[in-house]
């Protein structure tokens, strides 16, 4: 990878990592209702809320461990199999720290097994 490349991955890292940081925690306001309805909806908007706060937070995480790994020299390399990970890859996900075959590997293994959502069904 060539500096002009790395340093546009850095660029966009840290943009990312600026928009990220920038989040809101309004939603996470506890509000009180006599109405059973209101009280119901309100926690689950709450609910909703934290769910996006921890995505959000597991992105920041993803966009500065990234950058470190620029700053280490490892950014591009598969933190599965050690091997380089495709720009286009980088381009669409510049956070990733797996090739496309590592990632796979990952997400099925972090998935529940699709038979036992259809047996649960």
């Amino acid at each position: 990878m060539t500096r002009i490349e790395l340093n546009g991955f850095r660029r966009a890292l840290e943009k990312k990592a600026a928009e990220i940081g920038t989040g809101s925690r309004e939603g996470l306001a506890i509000e009180t209702s006599s109405d059973e309805l209101d009280r119901v909806q309100n926690a689950n908007d709450r609910d909703y809320a934290m769910s996006n706060l921890e995505r959000t937070s597991n992105r920041l995480g993803e966009v500065r461990t990234a950058l470190q790994r620029i700053g280490l020299g490892t950014f591009g390399i598969c933190a599965g199999c050690d091997a380089s990970i495709a720009l286009k890859r980088l381009a669409a996900v510049p956070w990733t720290s797996y090739c496309i075959v590592c990632q796979e590997v990952a997400d099925r293994q972090q998935s529940p097994d699709r038979s036992e959502i259809e047996v649960a069904a």
